[in-house]
């Protein structure tokens, strides 16, 4: 019902590695996990860590006026 079945994932897992070989799809992968990598080096700041500022933290509305 709208899935894709374990033969069919095979079947295109075969034509993948027939259209571009052991050696080009492992290429992609070590490429697309240092593309990830840098990716995540990225949005951590570069030193490995995620830190949260001030200027990143969410807007706190401000406390009722009070009344007289």
């Amino acid at each position: 019902m709208g899935g894709i079945s374990f033969g069919s994932l095979l079947l295109i897992f075969l034509i993948v590695v027939l259209l571009f070989g052991t050696k080009r799809l492992r290429e992609i992968g070590e490429d697309l996990g240092h593309a990830v990598r840098n990716f995540r080096k990225g949005l951590e700041g570069g030193d490995g860590a995620l830190t949260r500022t001030k200027d990143h933290e969410p807007p706190t509305s401000p406390p009722p006026p009070q009344q007289p």
